[in-house]
């Protein structure tokens, strides 16, 4: 289980451990939480009054600070789990829904005609369509895509970054996402 960690701001830092994120409570960081709690952490007893120390963790936190960094400067690693996920493992080519292990990334400028491997160059599509296509564009192949490739969101990439997100945490993200995102279908 992972907890989402937000800036004090409410933009999305990183997936964090429940052990990352009691750290974060210990230490004083945790400007706000929200989502569902999921965990209790029991520590030692107080010398003096007795109390045990225990820290409740939420499945989101917003941390105190302001991040070094710009998170929309961010570009999105590109891997075959987020590509099929952005797609929705659908092939744009004959628009067949399948398993992971049944598609490929597929460049619709190939390597060979000095295609690049980014985002906007590539697509879902099943290990046939894929051979079909061979090293030639949609068009040289006469395969139309279905659908248009992307660059996803700050938003889409926390989604497609973690494949056991808790409903809150999934409403959270998914409430900020961009009304044309292929993940509100």
């Amino acid at each position: 289980m992972k907890v989402l960690k937000l800036s004090a701001q409410g933009l999305p830092q990183s997936w964090i451990s429940l052990e990352q994120a009691v750290l974060h409570y210990a230490a004083d960081e945790v400007r706000w939480e929200v989502g569902a709690q999921v965990a209790v952490f029991r520590g030692g007893h107080n010398a003096v009054t007795g109390e045990q120390s225990v820290i409740t963790v939420s499945s989101i936190i917003g941390t105190k600070g302001v991040p070094n960094i710009n998170p929309f400067d961010l570009k999105p690693g590109l891997t075959n789990g987020k590509l099929f996920a952005r797609d929705r493992n659908i092939c744009a080519y004959c628009g067949g829904h399948f398993r992971e292990d049944e598609l490929t990334r597929e460049h619709i400028i190939p390597f060979a005609q000095n295609g690049k491997d980014h985002w906007m160059n590539v697509v879902t599509a099943c290990r046939c369509c894929n051979h079909r296509k061979s090293n030639r564009t949609p068009e040289q192949a006469r395969m139309p895509l279905l659908y248009a490739p992307y660059v996803p969101s700050l938003w889409e990439d926390f989604i497609l970054r973690n494949r056991r997100i808790l409903a809150d945490q999934m409403e959270f993200l998914m409430a900020h996402l961009p009304k044309s995102s292929r993940l509100h279908s």
